[in-house]
């Protein structure tokens, strides 16, 4: 175990009468797209600034928890997980878009640099051109850049770290309100709504601040392919992910059962494909499995990457889960008597994707579910 103040949940229910601490930015406002491409058709965002606002609304409204504004850590955190030439390009991108294309309000690739391209011509060259850089560091066409997107990034990466502080300081549960979502984000691209992959900089720092071993359980809809690149060949930080079968469900590449790692990280990766229809048993059923591979692995600190779009209604989803599922799902999480740094990911039904999270959190934190 850790020398930090990384103490068992069970030893510390008394630190819940100042209230579950929420870590939330006004900055994720800045990323405020106006449209996005799905299937070839444009459409209103679905990933917006509502659905973080709903979110703090509930939770603000609720006297279990308690927000606080992050704290800025710079761009180290950032580094240790991502490619340097790739920060570089967040940064400057919206600027280099707009010097390039001065009437665009937002920036959306028209192309990707698929491997069949230069197959057998060797690797390529990272272009120089703005329209070109995008396009090479993009993964789809549903992820938009626009003028504030690199603050909101910033600030999103900034709350997982203030709440990986706070649950290295002692407490039990700390949720990071984080907006971008970004586990979809590996070393050096983005997609997925994702810029910088908030759970893995808060695991790589909670490692670098002395945890020996830190598990990312991954609850979204979504797999989520960028911590599993970023950490495949780690044995300090396993990643376990319940998630839509990628055979019908984004990302489609990634999350397969028999991807497990690779090197020294083998067995450290494990994916649990989820089939159309899912139920709330069911659910829970393969989340007991995944909780077991997490205990089993004796981590120090565990980051949750939560996404509430396994919800039925989710205009993402094809499960069948319920509202009922959520609190009992946080209780389980709980049952690892673990710290828990609890990041948000997904989750678009806007007017309930709030009392989803809140009931999350109830049962992570071990208080009784909202009308129980």
């Amino acid at each position: 175990m850790c020398g930090l103040s990384c103490h068992r949940a069970a030893d510390q229910r008394d630190r819940y009468g100042a209230g579950v601490r929420v870590v939330y930015s006004p900055e994720h406002r800045r990323h405020d797209p106006r449209c996005e491409i799905q299937t070839g058709e444009a459409v209103s965002p679905i990933e917006s600034p509502a659905r973080a606002e709903a979110i703090r609304r509930v939770l603000d409204a609720d006297p279990a928890f308690q927000l606080t504004l992050p704290t800025q850590h710079g761009t180290a955190p950032l580094t240790a997980v991502h490619d340097a030439d790739y920060l570089a390009f967040l940064e400057r991108c919206w600027d280099d878009w707009a010097h390039a294309l001065p009437r665009q309000r937002q920036a959306i690739p028209d192309s990707f640099p698929n491997p069949a391209l230069r197959a057998g011509m060797g690797p390529g060259r990272v272009p120089s051109g703005a329209i070109a850089r995008l396009s090479f560091y993009a993964f789809d066409t549903a992820t938009v850049v626009v003028p504030g997107t690199y603050a909101a990034a910033r600030a999103a990466a900034d709350v997982a770290l203030t709440a990986t502080d706070l649950v290295l300081a002692g407490d039990p549960v700390a949720y990071a309100l984080c907006r971008p979502p970004g586990h979809h984000a590996p070393r050096a691209a983005f997609g997925g709504y994702c810029f910088l992959n908030n759970a893995a900089i808060a695991a790589e720092h909670a490692r670098r601040a002395g945890a020996e071993r830190v598990a990312i359980l991954d609850v979204d809809y979504h797999h989520g392919n960028g911590t599993q690149q970023i950490f495949y060949e780690r044995p300090d930080v396993l990643y376990v992910s319940l998630h839509g079968d990628p055979d019908r469900a984004y990302p489609y590449f990634a999350g397969f059962v028999d991807e497990c790692g690779a090197g020294f990280g083998t067995g450290a990766t494990c994916n649990f494909p989820l089939g159309e229809g899912c139920d709330d048993a069911t659910f829970l059923a393969e989340l007991g499995r995944a909780l077991d591979m997490v205990e089993s692995f004796d981590p120090d600190v565990v980051v949750v990457s939560l996404g509430v779009d396994t919800y039925g209604p989710d205009p993402l989803s094809d499960l069948a889960v319920t509202d009922d599922l959520f609190h009992p799902a946080g209780v389980a999480v709980a049952g690892l008597d673990l710290p828990l740094v609890i990041v948000q990911e997904g989750g678009y039904a806007v007017d309930v994707m709030g009392l989803l999270v809140q009931q999350f959190l109830r049962g992570s934190a071990r208080l009784p579910a909202v009308g129980s």
